[in-house]
């Protein structure tokens, strides 16, 4: 079957009218169309402030292009567009307080980050997340990370995910987790070359539109750095805290520092820093090495005043078990690295507790 057009798409939405009533395929509104592998994505440029009365036309426009024969799921975004007022000087700027609703049925999010690629996180975030559902908990995970999704592979999941009711999508499952993923509906060879509105749209959508059912923690593994994701994921989803992975040496500590400033920013709160890769024990000889120095993560949230969450071992057992789609906690639940998952994800639910504590008021006499 060939691919679906940018004219198909816009064919199917002559039947969609804005609030105005006019046609939105004529409209001029509608850009950014990308087709891969049946998936639809494209945005609606909308007038600044009227974002709330164009989500019907967004949900009316995704269901439209839906239904174009081969179409597997369209995804659209709202971009806001604000012209200049002639005459009038802007208004000064005003403190943002985004909106941020409930997911039903979930009721903590905590984002893993990192501020560079190549630290670990995602198999921090997996670990992590298994170990949060060893404590009882019920527990899913979205892979947050648009351009380099690991989280398929990291499970030994693949395949195509099922629509659930309403034309939700029903996440996938694995050792007990609900597991969401880009990667399982864009093809792992596929570059995904998206703006940032289209990476806004596919996290929203795969964040509520997603049928998790009932949980008590969804972790995000976010993408590394501070772009548009990790922004959006901030500002528009009730997180109910971050994590952010490092190695020891300083070149990813100063990286692990703008992700820290972000999430202050935006008031996340910060409930640690895990060191990954903390120490190297030879398996022949017994030796520890320091590859990447030893303690860098300890001093730096000392130092900044958040809690350290703990050291995960640079070790092979760790590598392969990721490679295999058997996370450490899983394969080896009674084993040392386990362990260290494992006391990090109860100090990640002890640091979510402490959070939801009601603060002490403050009286003047």
């Amino acid at each position: 079957m060939s691919e679906i057009t940018s004219q198909q798409v816009l064919k199917s939405l002559e039947a969609v009218n804005l609030p105005d009533g006019k046609p939105l395929a004529s409209s001029g509104l509608v850009s950014d169309i990308f087709v891969t592998d049946g998936k639809i994505y494209f945005s609606l440029s909308v007038p600044g402030g009227d974002a709330a009365a164009f989500e019907p036309v967004r949900l009316a426009a995704a269901r439209a292009a839906g239904a174009i024969p081969g179409a597997k799921q369209a995804f659209v975004s709202l971009t806001a567009d604000k012209p200049a007022t002639a005459g009038k000087a802007p208004p000064p700027p005003q403190p943002a307080k985004p909106a941020k609703p409930d997911i039903p049925g979930i009721g903590k999010i905590i984002a893993v980050a990192s501020g560079k690629g190549g630290v670990g996180k995602s198999t921090t975030s997996v670990n992590l997340a298994l170990g949060l559902a060893a404590e009882g908990l019920r527990v899913g995970i979205l892979d947050a990370d648009i351009y380099g999704p690991s989280i398929p592979r990291l499970f030994g999941l693949s395949g195509r995910p099922m629509q659930g009711p309403g034309r939700t999508i029903m996440p996938m499952e694995k050792f007990g987790l609900k597991v969401m993923s880009i990667g399982f509906l864009v093809d792992e060879g596929t570059a995904v070359i998206w703006r940032g509105p289209m990476v806004q749209s596919a996290l929203m959508q795969m964040l509520r539109e997603v049928a998790w059912g009932e949980l008590d923690v969804l972790v995000v593994d976010m993408p590394p750095g501070t772009g548009d994701a990790q922004l959006t994921m901030a500002q528009q989803v009730p997180l109910a805290g971050s994590v952010v992975v490092s190695t020891p040496q300083d070149l990813a500590l100063i990286d692990a520092r703008k992700a820290i400033a972000m999430f202050n920013k935006v008031s996340v709160p910060v409930l640690g820093i895990v060191e990954n890769m903390s120490t190297f024990i030879c398996p022949d000889c017994g030796a520890t090495h320091h590859i990447f120095g030893h303690g860098g993560a300890r001093n730096e949230a000392e130092k900044i005043d958040v809690p350290f969450l703990g050291e995960v071992p640079l070790a092979i057992d760790i590598r392969e078990k990721s490679d295999a789609g058997t996370p450490v906690v899983v394969d080896a639940p009674d084993g040392p690295h386990a362990d260290a998952y494992r006391r990090i994800a109860r100090s990640v639910l002890a640091g979510m507790k402490a959070q939801t504590k009601k603060a002490p008021s403050i009286v003047f006499d």
